[in-house]
């Protein structure tokens, strides 16, 4: 049975309108400029950069409230991840960046695995309603978000910290820990009575969806009660009072900070970090069907890499300042010198390196320019120093088999062992004409017998390539060099 669908009635919903007196309470959402800005603090720093959007709350002084207390002591600052994929995406990686940058000056980094909330969807920033997973779904993918998380924070260290900069560990926590067994009378009960309509019903998000042909169902719709939990939560039991998340979390954010301050009475924070697009201004998600992934098995380091060299110029300075932690002056000096000959692609070189690094480390950017170099350069060299995984990362789509090499085997034999052309004449004479290239170099002879270090490399691979994009990869199983 479809869920029910809460949808917008004209008579009633003019009482709740922004500005009406049914949404008072969202007049604590009002955001004015503050000193944060350009205070030279930690906030202004990242804002300069780009990674800073804004703060909530920013009305009467709470963005410099939260520069002081920034300043004051280590803090803690989370961030929730929905595992409704097995990986996290380039649009994710900005808020990592954010939680990095925080953590390098110092302050307690929290991440959060939305292991039950996953189950529900969060309506914001979507046309419609996500799909329902699975319990089982979301352990796995959980378990794929995890290996995102822990591999950026483990190649920040590795590569982009000095021994002398010690730095507190991350916390990775999953909400569905908190949620296992808690009723759901007892959670309406003690949680639900501090929400109101009014302002569950104003938000953005929602009312987006409400005047949708699609509507919202009352699952999206409790999403920010559960997320107002998270952050309640963790700040009762982690001592969290600051919350990262992209602009399209705003109105989650809100939610924790109003429910947090009247159950405790306490003040939390919001931090937004801005939402990143494509050069055709659409959000880089896997939704938008253009996902570029942090996880190797999804995303090869060589195309992350070229994903980065290929963006264009009116991209590369501020992505420059929001992907990498090179400092700014030294980005205006790339820039300088990118201007002088564009074609060299210096910054896009520069930023695809910063980012391969730090999302797959210094192996993983060697494996991507290995491959780069193998696939425009046609480095013979390079591809015998490849290994079996880069091969048929570079080459998606290629057939791979395994073979015993028999003496004599000949051009013929290969292709018809890779099953790259078809039995009888014709396939002779496609190699006759000219149709097939091993390892980067074409032949014409079906009857030459393969040759070391020419047709087979010294790492026992083959690399048969048909026409100009049909790929197939041999490796001999009883190679002796």
């Amino acid at each position: 049975m479809a869920a029910p669908m809460v949808r917008a009635a004209p008579l009633w919903w003019s009482l709740w309108a922004p500005g009406s007196l049914l949404s008072a309470p969202r007049k604590a959402a009002k955001r004015v400029r503050g000193r944060w800005r350009s205070g030279g603090g930690l906030l202004s720093q990242l804002h300069q950069r780009g990674i800073v959007q804004d703060v909530f709350p920013a009305a009467e002084g709470g963005g410099d409230g939260l520069q002081r207390l920034l300043e004051s002591a280590p803090q803690t600052v989370y961030c929730g991840f929905d595992p409704s994929a097995d990986s996290l995406h380039v649009g994710h990686l900005l808020a990592l960046l954010g939680l990095i940058h925080l953590q390098r000056a110092g302050h307690r980094v929290l991440l959060l695995l939305g292991g039950a909330t996953a189950r529900l969807g969060d309506p914001s920033g979507r046309g419609g309603e996500r799909g329902s997973l699975s319990a089982e779904t979301v352990r796995s993918n959980a378990r794929g978000l995890r290996s995102s998380v822990q591999a950026v924070f483990a190649n920040h260290h590795a590569c982009f910290c000095g021994a002398d900069q010690p730095q507190a560990p991350l916390t990775l926590l999953d909400n569905s820990d908190w949620y296992h067994g808690k009723g759901l009378v007892d959670f309406i009960d003690t949680v639900g009575r501090h929400f109101r309509m009014g302002t569950m019903l104003s938000r953005q998000s929602v009312q987006a969806r409400l005047k949708s042909p699609e509507g919202m169902s009352f699952t999206e719709f409790t999403y920010q009660m559960f997320q107002a939990y998270d952050f309640y939560y963790l700040n009762r039991h982690h001592d969290c009072r600051i919350q990262l998340g992209g602009m399209d979390q705003l109105g989650n954010i809100m939610s924790g900070y109003e429910f947090i301050r009247k159950v405790t009475g306490q003040d939390v924070h919001g931090i937004m970090v801005p939402l990143v697009t494509s050069a055709s201004g659409d959000k880089l998600g896997k939704t938008a069907g253009n996902a570029v992934w942090l996880n190797r098995n999804k995303t090869s380091p060589f195309e992350l890499y070229q994903y980065f060299v290929r963006q264009p110029d009116s991209n590369i300075e501020r992505y420059l300042k929001l992907f990498t932690f090179i400092p700014l002056p030294e980005i205006e000096s790339i820039m300088v010198n990118h201007g002088t000959d564009p074609g060299k692609r210096i910054a896009q070189k520069r930023l695809a390196a910063e980012v391969t690094k730090l999302v797959h480390g210094k192996e993983g950017l060697e494996s991507a320019k290995r491959c780069t170099s193998a696939l425009y350069h046609n480095s013979v060299d390079v591809l015998e120093t490849m290994s079996d995984e880069e091969l048929q990362e570079l080459f998606k789509g290629a057939s791979f088999s395994e073979n015993l090499l028999e003496p004599g085997t000949t051009v013929l034999d290969l292709c018809r062992k890779a099953n790259a052309v078809p039995d009888g004449p014709r396939g002779y004479q496609i190699i006759a004409d000219g149709g097939i290239w091993i390892n980067n170099l074409r032949v014409t002879k079906p009857e030459q017998v393969l040759v070391l270090k020419q047709h087979i490399l010294t790492n026992g691979l083959s690399l048969l390539r048909v026409g100009k994009k049909n790929y197939h990869i041999v490796k001999w199983l009883n190679m002796v060099t």
